[in-house]
């Protein structure tokens, strides 16, 4: 067992990656994925499974704030079945309600600290795959 574990936050244009360590409990940001018409660029997410083996993926699922489901969540649900069913690995869905504000925070942190940039925005969703991926591992 590798202890290592994948995590993602869906999006309909952009799907945030990250990937963890169930030993450490932590999980560090990849590069962000595009889809391309709402299809993941499944080529790209096969190549990470099979450079990252992973035991398991992590997927996050947009609830309303009052807990309610609404078309992306429907759609997430969608990506983590076809995730289960390309990998044949566990797929476990967890609420990223909050993961955003989250995400967001620490990518003001790292460009305050001149970690990032502007420009490097664009992995916001790749935070907050790890933010997701985080609270899947400390549960």
């Amino acid at each position: 067992m590798s202890g290592c574990v994948l995590g993602f936050d869906y999006g309909a244009r952009r799907i945030g990656v990250a990937s963890g360590n169930r030993i450490s409990q932590s999980a560090r940001p990849l590069p962000t994925l595009l889809s391309h018409k709402g299809e993941p660029d499944w080529p790209r997410i096969d190549a990470l499974l099979a450079e990252w083996k992973p035991e398991a993926l992590v997927v996050g699922l947009p609830l309303t704030l009052d807990g309610g489901e609404q078309t992306i969540t429907r759609a997430a649900r969608g990506f983590a079945n076809a995730l289960r069913q390309r990998s044949g690995l566990p797929v476990h869905l967890v609420d990223e309600r909050h993961t955003s504000q989250e995400a967001a925070r620490r990518f003001a942190s790292q460009r305050a600290a001149g970690a990032s940039r502007r420009r490097d925005a664009e992995h916001v969703d790749s935070l907050a795959a790890a933010v997701i991926l985080e609270s899947w591992l400390q549960a």
